[in-house]
């Protein structure tokens, strides 16, 4: 009981100390009334140290601004009490107490390097913006929000073979879980609703082309998930709305990356030993993290390149259907050509047979009976 009073203590004081300042003593220039909030003892607490810890506070709204600053200068208050209580017990000599405030002191600077790199990182353009949001459909145009029950279990050697068996037998996950429960095999089931964005990067792309009450299995950093689409619709994001979601995915995705490569130079230029006991495990944890980032980006670059198979296959299957199709098409039309030209050259050949006819019988000559007899009948 008496460590968990210190612990919350020290926790009240470093709070003071770094998140809002230590507060200024009266033998330093007196500052503006009205940047004091609270005197306490010699020490003043100041607006802006309030102002600094509002900043970070959550569900602050324009209805209880005033009430949560009032909470905060009570809690700086009462750790002000607490720090100066702890350091006329000394307490600031104590090894512990010395290790945890150069741990947050270093703690504090290496967030303020890290944001200053960051601020300094040029935006993304609103072409580059443009460009994500249409190379990624995925995620706005044809963005889906699915309806999904999930069993997790760890990727033991041989299971996934003998799950896909199963859900090639069923399409139950209840039956998929007893059959789980009947193997001694320990697993989680979980559901929910699941935006794109939201599913794993590992199987994003796999998951987007699953239909409605489809069970798939997937591999994720080890661990094996099975994943029923009970129902899905699209759900998709204007342009306009995603911008202000790209920019910053992408700002922080440069940040990020620039960060990486600045600390890599630094540890290249630093002098890094490892001793005593880290100094055997340095290099095997180095390699273990490398071989885990290579079997990382090649399973992401298999599940890429599955998918980008899959969509050509489909692709090709939709020109090959299409290309049957203009092909019989093609072959009807030339069919019903041949028709209509012989029906043509039939209609032609009769014409010219009449023609033919008519002229021969305007041209016999006439018989002499024939004209005998008419005479006879006119007179």
């Amino acid at each position: 009981m008496k460590k968990s009073h210190c612990r919350n203590l020290l926790v009240v004081v470093m709070t003071a100390m770094l998140a809002a300042g230590c507060g200024n003593k009266t033998s330093e220039p007196k500052k503006a009334s009205t940047q004091v909030a609270a005197k306490v003892n010699s020490t003043e607490i100041t607006i802006s140290q309030v102002n600094s810890v509002l900043a970070r506070t959550p569900n602050v709204t324009p209805e209880n601004t005033e009430r949560v600053k009032r909470e905060i200068l009570d809690r700086l208050i009462d750790a002000e009490l607490a720090k100066e209580e702890a350091v006329s017990k000394k307490l600031d000599r104590s090894p512990n107490v010395l290790q945890t405030m150069e741990a947050a002191k270093t703690e504090v600077l290496a967030r303020a390097y890290v944001e200053q790199f960051a601020s300094q990182q040029p935006k993304p353009t609103p072409e580059e913006i443009k460009k994500y949001y249409n190379d990624h459909p995925e995620f706005f145009t044809q963005r889906r929000v699915f309806n999904v029950e999930e069993i997790a279990l760890p990727g033991t050697d041989g299971l996934a073979p003998k799950l896909r068996e199963q859900i090639g037998k069923t399409r139950s996950m209840t039956a998929i879980a007893n059959w789980l429960k009947s193997q001694g095999i320990q697993f989680t089931a979980n559901s929910g609703v699941r935006f794109t964005e939201q599913i794993p990067a590992d199987y994003q792309q796999q998951m987007q082309s699953m239909k409605d009450d489809e069970i798939r299995l997937f591999e994720n950093s080890g661990a094996l998930i099975l994943v029923h689409v009970v129902a899905s619709k699209t759900a998709p994001v204007d342009e306009a709305h995603a911008a202000p979601r790209i920019q910053q995915y992408l700002f922080t995705q440069r940040s990020s990356a620039a960060l990486a490569t600045d600390m890599k130079q630094l540890k290249e230029k630093a002098k890094i030993e490892y001793v005593g006991e880290f100094s055997t495990g340095a290099a095997e944890a180095q390699s273990k993290a490398k071989a885990e980032a290579e079997q990382k980006a090649k399973s992401q670059a298999e599940a890429k390149s599955k998918s980008d198979a899959d969509a050509r296959a489909k692709e090709s299957q939709v020109s090959a259907a299409r290309a049957a199709a203009d092909a019989k098409a093609k072959e009807e039309a030339a069919t019903q050509a041949q028709v209509n030209e012989a029906a043509r050259k039939r209609a032609a050949d009769a014409k010219a047979r009449a023609d033919a006819e008519d002229a021969k019988g305007r041209s016999a000559p006439a018989r002499p009976e024939l004209e005998k007899g008419v005479s006879g009948l006119i007179k």
